[in-house]
């Protein structure tokens, strides 16, 4: 019943609100990352140097990463100069942050990332109304785990005046109730027997072993691709379209098209800002710039989901697996 006009500021507000139930002074952070890519969108197509260009790019990058590293892997990184140092017989006097990871942070940085990047590239104009840029990157259905939507996919959809669909809100509330099937009926109820077996409480036989890892494939399958579910339909619900980003990952005949089907978003992200550039550096390699760009890539995407090595050593063997296929 808002006005078209209007509808952006109840969004946002609703956004800040839903972010501010986790931690409220952490808004400030976004806040920050906000305006800085606000300004240096702006200013990227603004100037008329290709490295002044570059510059206000590398602003943008310095200070998104730049938060990310902080929250999410100073501690990492200190555990490791503590480990590297004690080697030698040295002791890591750098102290430790007593800090808990924003909620969201890795999705929403990538975000804003790819509105930047796009913009440098020219694909993308920038957008001027800071409050709907401000909403592109605080969206709430998308805001705590995504899909990452890049900036022609999203901001124009703000400015698209939408009227009451009856078949668009049933398919968005039938879509959402699947989805919270998916989380709380399958994916919670299997992480009993999982949480169970991984710790270790009870003295489980092989069987018990072999079914509880299949268990934890679903698990991770239902809780995510469940909230993707909700996000699209909530969005769907208000006449905002997001990208599907799960496509029955599990019917895939090997790794490379495994992650065509799982978390799409991620991955045509990775392949537009990393992947691609890479391998085109490293053209003159053949075969091997393939390779290299894979492995970068899934190193990179092991430690985007999470701080430890066995994110690192988890992403790395998926790029060794799709670097064989693509071999042989």
């Amino acid at each position: 019943s808002l006005p078209h006009t209007l509808r952006w500021i109840l969004l946002l507000v609703s956004s800040c609100i839903f972010y501010m139930f986790f931690k409220p002074e952490y808004i400030l952070i976004l806040g920050f990352t906000i305006v800085i890519d606000y300004i240096a969108g702006l200013q990227i197509a603004k100037a008329d140097t290709h490295t002044k260009k570059r510059l206000y790019l590398i602003i943008s990058l310095i200070a998104n990463i730049g938060v990310l590293a902080v929250f999410k892997y100073y501690n990492f990184i200190n555990d490791n100069i503590t480990g590297l140092a004690s080697l030698f017989g040295i002791s890591n006097e750098i102290p430790y942050l007593n800090i808990i990871l924003p909620i969201g942070l890795s999705f929403h940085t990538f975000q804003a990332m790819s509105y930047t990047i796009e913009v440098y590239r020219g694909h993308q104009q920038p957008e001027k109304h800071f409050g709907i840029y401000s909403l592109y990157v605080m969206f709430y259905p998308q805001l705590v785990a995504g899909p990452i939507e890049p900036p022609q996919n999203m901001l124009h959809q703000f400015w698209e005046k939408q009227k009451f669909d009856h078949d668009r809100f049933m398919s968005g509330m039938r879509l959402m109730g699947w989805g919270l099937f998916k989380k709380v009926v399958i994916a919670d109820r299997l992480s009993i027997v999982v949480d169970s077996l991984y710790a270790g409480t009870y003295g489980y036989n092989t069987v018990w072993v072999i079914l509880g890892t299949f268990f934890f494939a679903y698990q991770i399958y239902c809780d995510f691709s469940g909230y993707s579910d909700i996000a699209l339909g909530s969005a769907r619900v208000m006449g905002f379209t997001l990208m599907k980003n799960f496509n029955y990952p599990f019917q895939s005949k090997s790794i490379t098209e495994y992650w065509r089907r799982w978390h799409i978003s991620l991955s045509t992200w990775f392949n537009d800002y990393l992947y691609t550039p890479l391998i085109i550096a490293r053209r003159d390699w053949g075969k091997m710039a393939v390779v290299f760009g894979l492995c970068v890539t899934f190193f990179i995407s092991g430690l985007w989901h999470g701080a430890g090595w066995p994110f690192i050593i988890w992403g790395l063997l998926h790029g060794i697996a799709i670097s064989y296929e693509f071999l042989t």
